[in-house]
């Protein structure tokens, strides 16, 4: 008995095929998920980089929304969260962020005295990429959320 497991164990003279398989296998996995994340992570560096004004996107983001700050009252930040329930939690804060710096943006462009509804679902219609304009559409129609004197920004 001692030999039948000397020779099964110790005269191998390699890996076997599946023990290489599996290697291989996740050695692409791995290397799949490095530049899925490699991918974001240039989109964000991207965000950082000023542009020829001197200020990254990011730092206009902040600009608007602290500009903005004292416009928005208690109902309509009640209707920015409601505006940001499609996205998915793990994103939701960064979505909240870049859409209330659009809204700021155009409440104090527009001389505003506060933020309304209306300025609400233009700069989350703005806000939004143009590849999420369906979902956007669904989510306003299923919600009862009148669009139609901003349907013009769709075609932009």
């Amino acid at each position: 008995m001692h030999t039948v497991f000397a020779s099964l164990f110790l005269s191998t003279s390699g890996p076997s095929n599946g023990f290489m398989n599996m290697i291989v296998l996740w050695s692409f996995v791995l290397i799949g998920l490095m530049a899925i994340g490699g991918f974001f992570m240039f989109r964000k560096f991207f965000k950082v980089l000023p542009k020829q004004d001197g200020k990254s996107k990011l730092d206009w983001q902040n600009y608007w929304v602290e500009t903005s700050r004292h416009l928005w009252t208690d109902e309509s930040k009640q209707f920015l969260d409601q505006l940001v329930q499609p996205v998915p939690s793990p994103f939701r804060d960064i979505a909240k962020h870049s859409i209330a710096a659009k809204i700021g943006q155009l409440a104090v462009e527009s001389g505003a005295k506060e933020v309304t509804r209306d300025l609400c679902v233009k700069g989350y219609i703005m806000a939004t990429p143009k590849r999420d304009y369906r979902n956007l559409v669904k989510f306003l129609e299923k919600n009862g959320i009148d669009y139609t004197p901003y349907r013009h920004l769709f075609n932009k």
